[in-house]
């Protein structure tokens, strides 16, 4: 048997040095800390919305409920386990799915009367709005997986868009004036759906290791 000290290796066990293991519950922290942040921010620099209806509560609803879905699976990918699970995000994403499906139904039938009830101007704001407050979200889940070894980088991407946009899109709604399905069904869900195509193209390219 050979017992001959390998150099190689040798220089590989002298640069080992102690790591902070990377806690499930830090991570979960953090993202609900850039919510915190992004809420702040849309009350501090625009204001609350004057009025709370049910649509705001179903749709806000689904919009967290699906960022802070995505936001699970993606802390999860940072830290892979044998046997670990990441789908839970798929059925708050076919619940909220919901929304922009019923809103392109009822608007067949209304042509284009619907979209003029959209409020395009107000929409391509909460668009913008949505993807720039969701960029807290995207900068801490980026660092995240920076940190860790998501073994499928596209999908850790995909899924921090989806959470960011999720996430920028319910606090920018808490200043959003608009309670018209049309509007909500189609600018907010874009904003989830444009920074769900950002995360898939940028963040692999962020997270490689």
């Amino acid at each position: 048997m050979n017992t001959k000290p390998d150099p190689f290796i040798d220089g590989l066990v002298v640069q080992l040095a102690p790591v902070t293991p990377m806690k499930a519950s830090a991570g979960l922290g953090g993202a609900a800390a850039s919510l915190a942040v992004a809420i702040v921010m849309v009350v501090a620099l625009m204001g609350l919305r004057r009025d709370i209806s049910a649509l705001f509560l179903l749709s806000s609803g689904l919009f967290l409920l699906l960022g802070a879905a995505a936001s699970l699976s993606v802390i999860m990918m940072g830290r892979p386990s044998v046997g670990s699970e990441h789908g839970g995000w798929v059925w708050a994403a076919a619940m909220a799915a919901l929304l922009p499906a019923t809103t392109l139904l009822m608007g067949v039938t209304h042509g284009p009367a619907a979209w003029t009830e959209s409020d395009p101007e107000t929409g391509v704001l909460c668009l913008a709005m949505g993807l720039l407050f969701g960029l807290v979200t995207g900068g801490v889940l980026v660092a995240w997986l920076r940190r860790g070894a998501p073994t499928s980088p596209e999908r850790a991407g995909l899924l921090t868009g989806i959470a960011a946009g999720s996430f920028g899109i319910f606090a920018f709604s808490l200043h959003c004036p608009s309670n018209d399905l049309y509007h909500i069904g189609l600018w907010h869900s874009l904003a989830v759906v444009v920074a769900a195509m950002i995360g898939r193209l940028a963040v692999p390219r962020l997270i490689r290791w």
